[in-house]
């Protein structure tokens, strides 16, 4: 084990569609985790800010960008940037500086203005960029992705479009009660079926938004905490950052190819279980000591994936975890109780930072009427394009 870091606070700015930059609503999540913590601006050791890459330069050099709007006081710096998996790259960031000793109190912050409609590539030739590839040459947009995997779980373990509908209406139901999200109205099976086909499977309802908003967390060493009256913190316990294995032989974003395998045998895992057996390696446990999960749910199909690839189920057993209201508040293993991204959409350098804002409200005891009755252990999943591992274990 590498040693905890305290979670001594969590902000956030609403998701939603309001128009700003995404400075004013970094800036809002920023001030919000600082006065949960109780810890004054100028107090900071270090500013490890997630990267937006469509904010303009200044979206390159987060970090900076956010010191400034709060106040040049002479604090540490680093911005980062790993897709989607952004957040838990800053989150790393800030740990390994708190550990070395060279911060003892660090602020993480992620905020994006994202564009209308789907993700797509900055503009420039780049054959060498897979992402790039997929769009310009083969026309296949995120939610095309995300209808192929919906079809592999329909051929291969028999999911149907009713279970794929049953998550929007679990995290719909979720999101009505979480004043952060954007979309805050239950959805019925019915609704999901009568929404419009994006790519087949796949309808409007299962299938994530893109929007605006941030999310901000203020971490501390454990003596630090100790010092600040914090007896008992939510602690960071786990990070994982994996890579995939060669060969790859799932299809797997920003990728629509596989790799072959004749020459070398597989590995045990796929990619996204390896992240979740990293972050348990770390932390010391395995997910029969879970309370809580979320989990980075693109479309309803990759929810489902994402239970068999946290060990929460075996292959194939995800839709049954769903249909026994494990997955739900009050079940086994509740997974998305913030409602996921199915009622935020994706605001990319925020939402690994609101997963854990999210865990870390639901270990204090503090979520409302989502709270999940005695959550001790939470643990976060997600994946950035190109290979970004994205996993946090948090404790209390």
């Amino acid at each position: 084990m590498t040693g905890e870091v305290a979670v001594l606070g969590a902000g956030m700015h609403p998701w939603g569609k309001w128009g700003r930059g995404f400075v004013e609503y970094g800036v809002a999540a920023a001030r919000a985790a600082l006065a949960d913590a109780g810890v004054d601006w100028r107090d900071v050791g270090s500013i490890v800010g997630a990267d937006t890459v469509r904010g303009g330069y200044p979206g390159y050099v987060v970090g900076a960008t956010f010191a400034k709007a709060l106040g040049w006081q002479g604090a540490r710096v680093a911005s980062v940037y790993a897709a989607c998996a952004s957040g838990a790259q800053a989150v790393n960031t800030a740990r390994a500086q708190i550990l070395s000793g060279l911060a003892d109190v660090v602020l993480v912050v992620g905020a994006d203005a994202a564009p209308k409609g789907f993700f797509r590539p900055a503009g420039g030739n780049r054959p060498d960029d897979p992402d790039w590839l997929r769009f310009r040459v083969l026309g296949a947009t995120n939610p095309t992705y995300f209808g192929l995997y919906a079809r592999r779980r329909m051929a291969v373990h028999g999911d149907t479009l009713e279970d794929f509908a049953q998550v929007k209406v679990k995290n719909a139901a979720l999101g009505a009660m979480n004043p952060n999200a954007r979309y805050r109205k239950r959805v019925t099976a019915e609704e999901v079926a009568a929404s419009a086909v994006v790519a087949d499977p796949l309808r409007l309802l299962d299938i994530c938004a893109t929007s605006d908003g941030a999310a901000a967390l203020v971490l501390s060493s454990m003596e630090f905490a100790r010092r600040h009256g914090a007896v008992d913190p939510v602690r960071i316990r786990a990070v994982s950052t994996v890579t995939p294995r060669f060969p790859n032989t799932v299809l797997d974003l920003p990728d629509i190819a596989t790799d072959s395998a004749v020459a070398v045998e597989p590995a045990p895992e796929t990619f996204r279980t390896s992240i979740a057996r990293a972050a348990y390696e770390e932390a010391g446990i395995g997910p029969e000591d879970l309370s809580i999960a979320e989990v980075y749910d693109l479309s309803t199909a990759l929810e489902l994936q994402w239970y068999e690839d946290l060990g929460l189920c075996g292959e194939g057993e995800a839709a049954k975890l769903l249909r026994e209201g494990a997955t739900a508040l009050g079940g086994r293993i509740p997974v998305n109780v913030s409602g996921g991204l199915a009622s935020f959409g994706e605001a990319v350098p925020a939402q690994a930072i609101a997963q854990v804002c999210e865990l870390t409200w639901q270990l204090r005891g503090t979520a409302g009427e989502r709270q999940v009755t005695g959550a001790r252990v939470g643990i976060t999943a997600n994946q950035g394009l190109f290979g970004h591992g994205s996993s946090v274990i948090a404790v209390r």
